[in-house]
C-alpha cells in the first residue's frame, strides 16, 4: 500500500477515518473555536457649516435700500471669490477617514475625479480560542475565506508578543486542508517558551490583501503555552521518551510502522484527541475492517495517530508491524492522552524510511527551515 495525501490512514490501514474529528473534536479533541473583535468603521469628521447673520434694527427706508446695496455688492464679491478659491477659508472641507480626496466646493456637487477602485472583503478567523492553553510546537493560525495575493501589509500590520515581547516569529502561508482558501501559520524560530503568555494584535480591517482585495475584519488572541512537553520515539528500541519541563517523566514501548507502511520521520505536532477514534480500512485492504479505536492522539493529517493497540501486545516494545501509526498498551495509551496537550511535540527518528513528515500534512511546520519559513513560502513576507 502506498502513502496517499487524499485520505486519511488508520492504524490498521491508513484508511479512511471519521473527520469531524480533525477539526470539530468535542472537549479533548476541540480546536477552538474562531475569535473576532470586529470594529465600526471609524466615523467621518463633521464639517462646520456658515454661520448665520442676526440683521440689526431698521432706521429708514433710505438707509436700508443704502445698506442692501451695499450687502448685495458683498455677496456678489463674496460668491466669486468662494468660486475662485474652490472653498471657505474659515471652513475647510473635512478630509474622509481613508485619506481619498472628497468633492470641492465646486457648484453642481461635482463628483471627484478619481473614484475609488471598489475592493472584494477577505475574512479572517483564527483556529485557537482565546484563554486556551496549548503545548510548545502549536503555531498561530490564521484562516481566510479567500487567496491573499500580498502579505506585506498583513505582516506590517500584525504583531505577536511573548510575556510581553516580541515574539521574532514569522508566517508561513500554505493551502488549507481544512476548508479555507488559505491559511497561515505563525511561529518563531525555537519552539515557545513554557508556562508563557502569547498575545497577538491583528488590526487589519480595510488592509490591504492584494490587488482588489482588503480585510475584513480586526482581530486579537491571547493564549497560554503550557509545560514544555516534548517525546521522542526511537524506531531503533521501539521505545518512546516522554519528558516535561526537560524531565523525563514516562517511557513506555511502542510499535511502528511495518516496512512497507513507515511512520514518517521528523517533528510532529499533537493535532486533535479523540476517545474513541473511528478507523475504517482503505479501499480495497484485503483484511477490510472499521474499528474504534480507543486514546487515539492523532499527528498527522494523513492518519497516523498515537493509540491503544490491544491487538498488538505481543509487538509493543519488540517490532514495528503497524501500517504506520505508534501503537502503544491500553494503559499507556490512555496516560499519554490524558498527559498531552494540542501543541505539544513529539519526534521520531530510526523508523525505516527517509521520508520526513510534510509541512502540509498536519502541523509538519518544525520541519521547514527557519530561512525558508522567514521567506513565506506561498507569499513573501
Amino acid at each position: 500500500m502506498t502513502r496517499g495525501v487524499d485520505g486519511p490512514w488508520s492504524d490498521t490501514g491508513r484508511g479512511t477515518t471519521d473527520w469531524d474529528s480533525v477539526r470539530q473534536p468535542a472537549q479533548f479533541d476541540e480546536w477552538g473555536a474562531p475569535t473576532t473583535y470586529g470594529s465600526g468603521g471609524p466615523r467621518r469628521p463633521r464639517g462646520n457649516g456658515p454661520s448665520g447673520h442676526r440683521s440689526g434694527g431698521g432706521r429708514g427706508r433710505g438707509l436700508l435700500l443704502v445698506i442692501g446695496a451695499v450687502v448685495a455688492v458683498a455677496v456678489v464679491a463674496g460668491v466669486a471669490a468662494v468660486r475662485l478659491t474652490g472653498r471657505h477659508h474659515d471652513h475647510p472641507t473635512a478630509a474622509s477617514p481613508s485619506g481619498s480626496k472628497v468633492a470641492s466646493g465646486a457648484p453642481g456637487g461635482a463628483q471627484p475625479s478619481h473614484p475609488a477602485v471598489a475592493t472584494k472583503p477577505v475574512h479572517v478567523s483564527l483556529f485557537q480560542g482565546d484563554g486556551q492553553t496549548y503545548g510548545i510546537g502549536m503555531p498561530i493560525i490564521a484562516q481566510f475565506d479567500k487567496k491573499v495575493t500580498d502579505a506585506h501589509a498583513f505582516d506590517r500590520a500584525v504583531t505577536v508578543k511573548v510575556n510581553g515581547q516580541p515574539a521574532q516569529g514569522a508566517w508561513f502561508w500554505v493551502a488549507s486542508s481544512a476548508g479555507y482558501a488559505m491559511e497561515a501559520h505563525y511561529r518563531p524560530q525555537q519552539y515557545w517558551p513554557a508556562h508563557a503568555k502569547i498575545e497577538m494584535a491583528m488590526p487589519i480591517k480595510g488592509v490591504s490583501a492584494g490587488k482588489g482585495l482588503a480585510f475584513d475584519d480586526s482581530l486579537t488572541l491571547q493564549i497560554n503555552i503550557g509545560a514544555a512537553h516534548v517525546s521522542t520515539v526511537d524506531g531503533s528500541t521501539e521505545q518512546m521518551t516522554v519528558t516535561s519541563d526537560g524531565t523525563q517523566v514516562k517511557q513506555f514501548g511502542v510499535s511502528l510502522g511495518q516496512a512497507s507502511t513507515p511512520t514518517y520521520l521528523g517533528k510532529k505536532i499533537v493535532m486533535a484527541k479523540k476517545n474513541p477514534q473511528h478507523m475504517v480500512s482503505a479501499p480495497g485492504e484485503s483484511n477490510p475492517y472499521s474499528l474504534n479505536v480507543p486514546w487515539s492522539v492523532r499527528l498527522t493529517n494523513s492518519g497516523e495517530f498515537v493509540h491503544a493497540a490491544a491487538w498488538n501486545t505481543g509487538n509493543i516494545g519488540n517490532r514495528s508491524t503497524s501500517h504506520g501509526c505508534t501503537n502503544l498498551t491500553v494503559a499507556d495509551a490512555q496516560w499519554f492522552y490524558t498527559f498531552s496537550l494540542i501543541g505539544d511535540v513529539v519526534t521520531y527518528t530510526n523508523t525505516g524510511t527517509a521520508n520526513t513528515m510534510p509541512s502540509w500534512d498536519g502541523f509538519g511546520d518544525w520541519n521547514v527551515s527557519w530561512t525558508d519559513w522567514q521567506a513565506g513560502n506561498l507569499l513573501k513576507n
